[in-house]
């Protein structure tokens, strides 16, 4: 009596770990999935603000604040 009830014990236990394992599993690709489409999104609005703003120009001010990627250069000529 005793062996059989270890032999289900044993086996219970692989089957909780088996599904254990499939739901951690599980949440990883819902993870994944959500990060690539996290970036799909940003990509699409990046295409999009392109779209509606190609062939215009900006003009940036000199009081724009630090974080914005221009730099502010004088013209020099070079000479050879």
């Amino acid at each position: 009596m005793g062996v059989i009830r270890t032999i289900l014990i044993i086996i219970g236990v692989s089957v909780i770990f088996r599904f254990i394992g499939q739901v951690m599993n599980g949440r990883r690709n819902q993870a994944d999935e959500k990060v690539a489409k996290d970036r799909q999104d940003a990509i699409d609005k990046q295409k999009q603000y392109v779209e509606r703003n190609q062939g215009k120009v900006n003009i940036v001010s000199k009081q724009a604040p630090p974080s914005t990627p221009f730099e502010d250069v004088d013209y020099e000529e070079v000479k050879r």
